[in-house]
């Protein structure tokens, strides 16, 4: 299957939006991060059970600090 990560492309993703967060070093338990699937925010409770389908576009936004 093959989605799109932040603009770029992303093959061989998992069948679930939390297994393809654990392969970019994310867990539900880590904050200051969001993701959308599709231009939509998707929850962290609903992290484990949104599945992902060929051709979506996730975005992980992660918050950092500075000026």
């Amino acid at each position: 299957m093959k989605v799109s990560l932040n603009g770029k492309p992303y093959t061989d993703a998992p069948g679930r939006l939390l297994e393809m967060l654990a392969r970019e070093g994310i867990t539900k338990d880590l904050k200051g991060v969001a993701v959308a699937c599709n231009g939509s925010v998707v929850p962290r409770s609903l992290w484990e059970e949104t599945s992902l389908s060929d051709g979506d576009q996730i975005e992980i936004v992660k918050i950092m600090q500075g000026g």
